[in-house]
């Protein structure tokens, strides 16, 4: 047994927990099974420690997304006596600015961690099972290792998912990947795909100064409320994107400069390509059908609310499995993963997860929509407040979007949130909280609520259920 991380000096020997990869899932994970009194080795076989979400995901996203904003502001904004101006954007010293907070993050929250904690040791390598306690583990010249463990955690993440089109892979398309260090800004950016990724990263390219055109399968944000993606095509197209929906690409060629798209939209031509149609889970290299271990039908690893497998002693985290692709949902799965692993009993509820999309505005929600609700038959009634009726969003010139709460028709009970608002994603946690609460829409309603504050909003919305709020007065109780 390969022994890259020998513990203290206790007379029992301490549990050994192998982590197959190094994101925020095996890491939450580490830290908690060493202070239970496990030992770690964490295996990555990519150049770099962190997983996406420092690398290439949520950090440098939102870093340029935020740029983006202020660009906007500068260029586009509503308030008379501040004269607007279009910026001169300076990408590659953004992307140097950026990439520097990325580097100094991986640091402080992932390498330090290694160096300073002696029961957490790394193996360079990629992983593969040959049994179902061993690991082989293959470095980059082909040398290989075998480690044996008490327990395995699989938090191997996810990849770009690469759609099925005519020529697409022949052409030099951007990822995500590609498109967050890119130190140039295309004059058309071309977008296919409209869920999260997709839409964050072409506004920000078009805030930037690029022509944009997406192409979606059907709605923006089909997984989320209709209107919500209603109202962010009609943001979009003020902002001047081009948004086609129900509409890809038959065929994708470039000519050496250009791409060339063939649709029922006519042929769309740009300098620049940018693929976001979903993640793949990284599972295809673990040799998962040899031990046994579930996975469904796009190589997610199939996992209970303790983040077990098929497999005893296997556990699961993150983006590799089939729960939620959010980088918060693996750090509190692989730090439930540690404890049952350890000996405990933790689980994962779910039911209350808030998630946000970072476009402006940005889109919150939590729970259960109204059509799911109705499709699991129960009966509910929402309301729907329109953000003119928020004084906050008054006062900023700025009233875009809405917010709709979905609540159980008998008990009243909160259920769900759906919004589309400028800080959407401060809003909706507490949402979150009041779901988890049980909380009541009356409860929601009496609720003491800073004025003036977006997050206001979610009072005046219960409030609805049974008055008209365009007759109170302000921060009426």
């Amino acid at each position: 047994m390969s022994d890259c991380c020998a513990g203290g000096s206790s007379s029992a020997p301490k549990t050994h927990i192998a982590m197959v990869g190094t994101g925020s899932g095996a890491f939450a994970a580490a830290i908690k099974a060493v202070e239970r009194g496990a030992r770690v080795t964490l295996i990555e076989g990519g150049e770099v420690i962190g997983g996406t979400c420092v690398n290439v995901g949520c950090v440098p996203s939102k870093i340029m997304i935020r740029s983006a904003h202020i660009a906007h502001l500068q260029s586009a904004h509503a308030f008379d006596g501040i004269p607007t101006n279009q910026p001169q954007i300076d990408r590659s010293a953004l992307v140097r600015q950026q990439q520097a907070r990325v580097e100094a993050l991986r640091h402080a929250k992932y390498e330090r961690i290694l160096e300073n904690n002696p029961d957490i040791g790394l193996m360079r390598g990629w992983a593969s099972f040959e049994d179902a306690h061993t690991l082989v583990v293959a470095d980059a010249d082909g040398h290989q290792q075998r480690l044996t463990a008490d327990k395995i955690l699989l938090a191997t993440g996810a990849s770009p998912a690469i759609p099925d089109i005519a020529g697409l892979k022949n052409t030099p398309f951007w990822t995500s990947t590609e498109a967050l260090v890119a130190e140039q800004l295309p004059e058309h950016l071309i977008v296919i795909g409209a869920s999260v990724v997709a839409l964050e990263l072409a506004q920000a390219f078009l805030r930037l100064g690029s022509q944009v055109t997406i192409m979606a399968r059907s709605l923006l944000l089909s997984k989320e409320d209709p209107a919500i993606g209603e109202a962010l095509a009609r943001v979009f197209e003020e902002e001047g994107a081009r948004v086609l929906l129900h509409t890809l690409p038959d065929a994708v060629f470039h000519d050496g400069e250009q791409f060339i798209l063939s649709s029922k939209a006519g042929e769309i031509r740009g300098d620049q390509l940018l693929v976001a149609t979903g993640r793949q889970p990284n599972t295809a290299q673990l040799g998962l059908d040899r031990i046994g271990v579930n996975t469904s039908e796009n190589g997610a690893i199939v996992i209970d609310d303790h983040m077990r497998t098929s497999v005893e002693h296997i556990y699961a985290a993150g983006d590799c499995t089939n729960q939620p692709q959010n980088v918060y949902v693996a750090a509190a799965a692989g730090t439930r993963a540690a404890i049952n692993m350890t000996g405990g009993d933790a689980a994962l509820d779910l039911s209350a997860m808030p998630a946000v999309v970072f476009t402006d505005p940005q889109v919150g929600s939590v729970g259960v929509s109204e059509a799911e609700a109705k499709r699991r038959g129960i009966d509910v009634e929402s309301r729907t407040l329109a953000l003119e009726n928020v004084p906050r969003a008054l006062a900023n010139f700025d009233t875009r979007g809405f917010i709709k709460l979905v609540a159980e028709k008998e008990s009243g009970r909160l259920l769900g949130a759906q919004l589309l608002a400028a800080e959407g994603g401060e809003i909706i946690q507490s949402a979150a909280l009041a779901i988890r609460n049980q909380m009541t829409i009356q409860a929601l309603a009496e609720q003491l609520f800073p004025y003036l504050t977006m997050v206001e909003g979610l009072k005046l919305c219960a409030q609805t259920f049974t008055k008209d709020v365009k007759q109170l007065s302000c921060c009426a109780g």
